[in-house]
């Protein structure tokens, strides 16, 4: 089994989404334990501890289709911020979470809730790397209600806040 970073155990037990834990089995709770340490590095802008949990060649798709940063890209967007001090909180509100049978590979679903954007899905896939789980690839998004879709997709068309990054 994969090893947890020793001190990413505190910090999950007060960053942990409701119900993580219950009935999961230990591979799931490692990796609920690092996208709880996610989020929480993120708050408190630790920027050793948030980059840490990414894998090497991770993947960071954020809300805006020209955001596909590398780990590299990311920490450089990042770390002016955390530097200042000034991190962001992405509280887990539900998670789910699955392994791959052979125990190397994890992906999960999470609502989250934000004070800027309100309701938010977080997706993506972690992965064993030297022994420990990592995120290879993080995904945030904006669930838009169905009755809303036309109406703002519509206004992103207009924006052309459709281009894809050159990435």
């Amino acid at each position: 089994m994969p090893k947890v970073m020793p001190w990413l155990l505190m910090l999950a037990i007060f960053t942990a989404a409701p119900g993580s834990g219950a009935g999961l089995s230990a591979e799931q709770e490692a990796v609920d334990l690092v996208l709880s340490s996610f989020h929480a590095a993120a708050a408190v802008a630790d920027g050793g501890l948030y980059f840490s949990l990414l894998a090497g060649d991770a993947i960071y798709i954020g809300t805006d289709a020209s955001e596909r940063w590398t780990a590299d890209e990311f920490k450089a967007f990042a770390e002016p911020y955390f530097s200042d001090g000034r991190g962001w909180t992405y509280t887990a509100t539900e998670r789910h979470i699955a392994v791959a049978p052979d125990g190397s590979v994890a992906w999960f679903d999470e609502m989250l809730i934000n004070d800027t954007y309100g309701v938010c899905r977080g997706t993506g896939v972690l992965v064993v790397e030297d022994g420990v789980w990592r995120i290879a690839q993080y995904h945030l998004t904006f669930p838009i209600p169905n009755d809303l879709a036309l109406e703002l997709t519509a206004r992103i068309k207009e924006q052309g806040g459709q281009k894809k990054s050159s990435n």
